[in-house]
């Protein structure tokens, strides 16, 4: 918890520096890439206290019927802005009657935010992001496809492994966190998150059992 107090004061001192009049062309430049790095430093800290939390099976769980076709609806309604800027077009085949289980509903939002925000980071410009959710008789299913923007040279089991992002070449987006806070997420909530790579598809399925 010091490691997460001391960065938020580092980023306190930083805006402040933002605010001061005077400082050169050079002198904001780097005062806005310190502003970038330690925001990003944490998110990455915030990300590891997640995941430590989930794999120590120390995850606070809150159950109650949740309509998963609903949250869904809602998770890509707030993250209308950051879709819009991706340029990146959703498309969604959602059942039109609600789908329920009974999970945590601030965790399972967190899983679907952090996959949808994959497929958008990672997928071929002017391409789409598929969101699909059916019911196969043996589970509850949730399908998110994008196209990858670049060739996938990773295995399904390397994905999921701390900090691998896959495309070692876009250092700057990402903590490589994400889709292992979802695996966790979704296995503390008694369901199943995996990988499917098909030549330039990417495929997050996640599945709960009926």
């Amino acid at each position: 918890m010091y490691i997460f107090i001391l960065i938020t004061s580092i980023i306190s001192y930083v805006d402040l520096l933002k605010r001061e009049d005077g400082l050169s062309d050079q002198a904001k430049e780097y005062v806005g890439i310190l502003s970038d790095k330690s925001n990003r430093l944490k998110s990455i800290v915030s990300d590891l206290f997640e995941l430590a939390k989930s794999t120590s099976r120390d995850l606070k769980l809150e159950l109650e019927e949740i309509d998963i076709r609903k949250l869904i609806q809602q998770t890509l309604g707030e993250m209308s802005d950051i879709i819009e800027t991706s340029g990146i077009q959703i498309r969604t085949e959602l059942p039109e009657e609600a789908v329920v289980i009974t999970s945590d509903g601030n965790k399972l939002y967190r899983v679907l935010q952090n996959i949808i925000d994959n497929a958008l980071k990672y997928s071929l410009k002017d391409t789409r992001v598929y969101v699909k959710l059916e019911n196969n008789g043996i589970d509850d299913r949730v399908t998110v496809i994008n196209t990858s923007a670049y060739e996938m040279s990773f295995t399904e089991e390397e994905i999921f492994r701390r900090f691998y992002r896959g495309d070692e070449a876009r250092s700057g987006e990402g903590s490589g966190l994400g889709l292992s806070i979802a695996e966790s997420f979704t296995r503390n909530l008694g369901g199943r998150l995996r990988v499917v790579i098909d030549s330039d598809q990417f495929k997050v399925i996640m599945e709960f059992p009926l």
